[in-house]
C-alpha cells in the first residue's frame, strides 16, 4: 500500500523533531540532559560575570569578575542523581551546587556545594567535599588537569558524592530540601561536557 505523501512528510518531521530534541527533555532511563557537549546553555540562567561559552566539546569558562559566577538551572529539583563530566585546571575554583534556596544569590550556605577546588587553603573542604557539611577524604582527591566524573545523589536528608568511582561523602543533612542546581566558575578554567539529572 502506498503511504500518502502528507503522512510521509509528517512522519519525517516528527522523526527530525525527536532527533533534534530539547536538551532538557527526559531521555532514556529517566535521565534529563542539561549539558551535552557545547549544547545546554539555554537550560540555565547566568548569575555573575563569567565568559561561559560552548567550545571544544564542552561548556566552559576561564575568566570573570571579582566574585564567582554561576549557571543556575531554570528548574528546581528535590530528590535526584546528577552525573557530571568536568575538567578543571589545577588552580580552578569550581563546584556543583544543589538544592539552592535563592537562584539569584548562590552560596555554600544556601546550597550544598560539591566542591572542585584542589588548591583550597583548607583542603578538608576541597575537592570531593560538601563545603561546611562533609569533609573530603584525607588525602584530598585532585581533579586538576584531567576529565573527571562526579555523581551526586540527594535523596531525603542523605547526600552522597562519588568522584571518579570513589565515594568521598555519605552524610545526612536535612537543612535544604529542594532547589535549582548551579555550576560555578570561581577562577582558573572549568569545563562541563556532560551534565545529566535523574529524579528519584
Amino acid at each position: 500500500m502506498k503511504i500518502p505523501r502528507s503522512l510521509r512528510l509528517a512522519a519525517a518531521a516528527a522523526a527530525a523533531a525527536a532527533l533534534a530534541g530539547c536538551a532538557s527533555m527526559p531521555g532514556l532511563g529517566g535521565w534529563t540532559t542539561l549539558v551535552d557537549g557545547t549544547q545546554g546553555l539555554d537550560n540555565f540562567n547566568r548569575v555573575g560575570e563569567a565568559n561561559w561559552s560552548g567550545a571544544d566539546g564542552a561548556i566552559q569558562a576561564s575568566a570573570g569578575g571579582k566574585t564567582p559566577a554561576y549557571l543556575v538551572t531554570k528548574v528546581s529539583y528535590k530528590d535526584f542523581v546528577i552525573r557530571a563530566e568536568f575538567w578543571s585546571s589545577d588552580d580552578a575554583n569550581s563546584g556543583i551546587f544543589v538544592r539552592c534556596q535563592d537562584p539569584a544569590s548562590i552560596t555554600d550556605e544556601n546550597c550544598y556545594e560539591a566542591n572542585i577546588f584542589d588548591q583550597r587553603p583548607d583542603p578538608s573542604y576541597g575537592t570531593g567535599a560538601i563545603v561546611k557539611v562533609a569533609k573530603a577524604p584525607d588525602p584530598m582527591p585532585k581533579a586538576g588537569g584531567k576529565w573527571n566524573t562526579y555523581e551526586i545523589t540527594a535523596q531525603g536528608d542523605r547526600l552522597v558524592l562519588v568522584l571518579n568511582g570513589t565515594k568521598t561523602v555519605d552524610v545526612r543533612d536535612a537543612k535544604l530540601a529542594s532547589g535549582p542546581i548551579a555550576l560555578q566558575w570561581g577562577r582558573g578554567v572549568v569545563k562541563f561536557r556532560k551534565v545529566q539529572i535523574k529524579a528519584l
